[in-house]
């Protein structure tokens, strides 16, 4: 099995408070799960209203498929409307139970 591993750090530019900031991300955190369908939670403290993090996760029997999946999750998040995309870690691994 093959897993993809995202986390997009987010530039939130237009937040004037923290229910700005959280519109946005649970906005763009809905669209990819359900564009997507992919697992996504934001994973960093809320310790600014200009920033955030999420986590984007999915799994596959295809590496191929996953690498291209990730590209175009990080094309869709770099459009968002509400927020800039400052940055993505991403990581295709295979993972393989020892059970």
């Amino acid at each position: 099995m093959w897993v993809a591993v995202l986390r997009l750090e987010l530039a939130i530019p237009g937040a004037r408070s923290l229910k700005d900031r959280r519109q946005v991300v649970r906005s763009l955190k809905e669209r990819l799960i359900s564009k997507f369908n992919v697992n996504c939670a934001e994973v960093d403290e809320a310790e600014s209203w200009v920033r955030a993090s999420l986590g984007v996760t999915a799994c596959s029997n295809e590496k191929q498929y996953l690498e291209d999946l990730a590209n175009e999750i990080s094309r869709y998040a770099g459009q968002d409307p509400g927020a800039m995309l400052a940055h993505v870690d991403r990581d295709v691994f295979r993972y393989e139970s020892e059970a």
